[in-house]
């Protein structure tokens, strides 16, 4: 399940820039269109799960439902010629397809013993299908090679995409039931939903300023899921998508580095080592190249794992330590709706925005377009770090 799951979210998702610039000529501005759907499936997918999934119908049939449904989406989505038929099909699929992030997670839950030991040991398949789809791109059949996008290549991995997709639905129904758990009536309230109860915790400055850089860190991330393969792709790296899995493999890797840097430095150096490291990935990607300084833009994917498990998952872990039993699924809900929802959302916009500003006759000047990413988490890491006090709680959260 996990396997299918984010093997058919890495799989269109890594080089749907570079199909819409090459295929369907869209504007730096469009492809940000297309990209915040991700964003507003995220500001949606709480409301469907709390509303719908929670209350009414089993997870795994929601589940099923939702893949067989996004399996006609994605086929759609392969044969689009146009933007204006493109951009209300994506729309349709991430509404369905961010629940499903969720509901993957409840079904697994709920048949674990002691899901704190054992669910790691399933999600790390997830990291892997999307791993694999990458690589089945490159190196099984070379969608990303000959110099640039071939028309076949996005059309290729929606309709890939759609067959995984049609698998996980069919494959959802034989899952164990996981129906929803006996409540207490009550009347859904909108600000449980999507984390609002959460709120007070920003009453705890520190609190407050690590939510405010959660947003702010999410502005630099959309430059590289936007930009980063069809950055890769037109100045000819050669298997651009496969050399972009080596970002999902350190994932796997800093993840287990992340208890022994807390105990090690703390809370405060992990996360602005995490925001560090996307400023000097956007610098290694600003002055590299695909012939002899090659080795900078392998080591800017690689740093993903850095990027990503330090700041975000170590994120994670302080918002569980500072959020009460009460508040803790709240609080989570919370950072989901600001990073994934806000910030991205904002990030988007704005990588849309300096796209179109630095492209000549169809060309783009990635160097100044990289180096403004760059620039904004090295601003951000300075505000943090001046302004962000270490606490030591954490550390026992996270041992």
């Amino acid at each position: 399940m996990m396997f299918l799951e984010f093997f058919i979210w890495g799989g269109w998702f890594v080089t749907m820039g570079s199909y819409l610039a090459s295929n369907l000529h869209a504007s730096g501005a469009q492809t940000a269109f297309a990209y915040s759907t991700q964003s507003w499936g995220a500001i949606i997918a709480p409301f469907i799960v709390g509303l719908v999934a929670d209350r009414y119908f089993n997870a795994e049939r929601l589940l099923g439902a939702f893949h067989l449904a996004g399996a006609v989406l994605l086929y759609v989505l392969s044969g689009a010629r146009e933007f204006s038929v493109f951009y209300p099909c994506l729309l349709a699929y991430m509404i369905l397809y961010m629940p499903t992030l969720a509901l993957v997670n409840t079904v697994s839950f709920r048949q674990m013993a002691e899901p704190a030991r054992h669910f790691s040991g399933v999600r790390v398949w997830g990291t892997i299908g999307w791993i694999i789809a990458g690589l089945v791109i490159s190196y099984v059949f070379a969608w990303d090679s000959g110099g640039g996008m071939s028309r076949g290549l996005l059309s290729n991995t929606f309709l890939m995409c759609s067959i995984a997709s049609f698998i996980l639905g069919l494959y959802s129904f034989t899952l164990p039931g996981t129906p929803p758990l006996p409540r207490a009536p009550e009347k859904a309230r909108i600000g449980s939903l999507i984390g609002l109860d959460a709120l007070a915790l920003l009453r705890e400055r520190n609190f407050a300023l690590f939510f405010a850089a959660s947003i702010l860190i999410c502005i630099p991330l959309a430059f590289y899921y936007q930009n980063a393969n069809q950055f890769l792709t037109e100045i000819h790296l050669a298997n651009a998508t496969g050399k972009q899995t080596i970002g999902q493999m350190s994932e796997v890797l800093f993840m287990l580095l992340i208890p022994v840097f807390l105990n090690r430095f703390g809370m405060k150096a992990t996360l602005l080592v995490g925001m560090l490291a996307w400023s000097c990935r956007y610098v290694l990607f600003a002055f590299g190249n695909a012939q002899g300084l090659v080795f900078m833009l392998l080591l800017g994917i690689a740093l993903h794992g850095v990027c990503y498990d330090f700041f975000f998952v170590s994120g994670q872990i302080y918002t569980d330590s500072k959020a009460g039993s009460r508040h803790k699924a709240a609080a989570q809900g919370l950072i989901t709706l600001a990073t994934y929802g806000l910030g991205m959302l904002v990030g988007f916009w704005a990588t849309g925005l300096i796209d179109d500003r630095y492209v000549v006759a169809g060309v783009h000047e990635w160097r100044a377009i990289w180096l403004y990413p760059a620039a904004f988490a090295a601003a951000v890491f300075v505000w943090f770090a001046a302004s962000f006090r270490n606490e030591r709680l954490a550390l026992s959260t996270a041992r």
